[in-house]
């Protein structure tokens, strides 16, 4: 009796955790929806960042930056041009052509989830920059093909590297992807490279982000002093990153940070 108290007593813990995510997350994937559709030339990162924490809570959500031991100065990263993640909202107004990539947590009912998406700013931009943001797109994709209960770690990992690699694109490796939760980060990291049948097992219920993210050129990199944030290309290349949270189910995966 008791073994069968602790297992419904789980199972109660893990449908409100989905409950909590999935609404969590439809609440972050409308909001980025209507971020890409805002951002303009001329426009600031600060602005930008006005406007994410004036819509997250207008909408229910909680900022997930503000509950971080560290001191994260803003609401959402924004990563601009050669800076491939973890970019600090600045003055610095948008240009027409810029590349920038945005990345959200947000906090619903004691839950996290976690998107971003890398946009061209304006009408116009380098032929270049926007097939590498296909290419990290499909990279994405192609992770979340391979989710589903049994599976492992590494087959994601293999996915996502291998369209980038096809894609003649800088793989960043010493950044990866990560379970969530109740934590922003949680076990397992899932990493943008792997070995087929390696890993971790997926179980059903597990919550992970896959977040592939790309260069044009070589993939090395580093935390730029100035901000202690930003992570930029050495070689001074552009960018690129894009993230969902997944759900692992019994045959598959249900992305929880889509709009509508």
């Amino acid at each position: 009796m008791y073994k069968k108290f602790i297992q419904r007593g789980t199972e109660v813990e893990l449908q409100q955790k989905i409950a909590a995510m999935r609404k969590g997350g439809r609440i972050l994937g409308n909001l980025l929806r209507d971020l890409k559709a805002y951002v303009r030339p001329g426009m600031t990162g600060k602005e930008v960042d006005a406007w994410v924490r004036r819509e997250t809570v207008k909408r229910g959500g909680k900022v997930a930056y503000d509950y971080l031991e560290e001191d994260f100065p803003g609401a959402i990263c924004i990563s601009v041009n050669d800076e491939i993640v973890h970019g600090i909202p600045t003055d610095y107004a948008f240009e027409e052509g810029d590349k920038v990539s945005f990345d959200m947590d947000l906090l619903y009912d004691g839950y996290y989830t976690d998107a971003g998406f890398t946009m061209l700013v304006g009408s116009k931009g380098s032929p270049a920059v926007k097939q590498m943001i296909k290419t990290t797109e499909a990279a994405l994709a192609a992770g979340i093909n391979e989710v589903r209960a049994g599976a492992k770690i590494g087959d994601i990992g293999y996915a996502v590297e291998k369209v980038l690699r096809k894609g003649k694109l800088g793989v960043i490796e010493n950044y990866v992807g990560h379970g969530i939760g109740k934590e922003m980060h949680e076990p397992p990291e899932v990493p943008n490279y792997g070995v087929r049948g390696h890993g971790y097992t997926l179980k059903v219920g597990d919550t992970i982000c896959i977040e592939p993210m790309a260069s044009l050129g070589k993939a090395a990199n580093y935390v730029d002093p100035e901000s202690g944030w930003a992570v930029k290309l050495k070689d001074g290349s552009i960018g690129c990153y894009c993230e969902h949270t997944i759900l692992v189910t019994e045959d598959g995966a249900e992305i929880l940070t889509l709009a509508d």
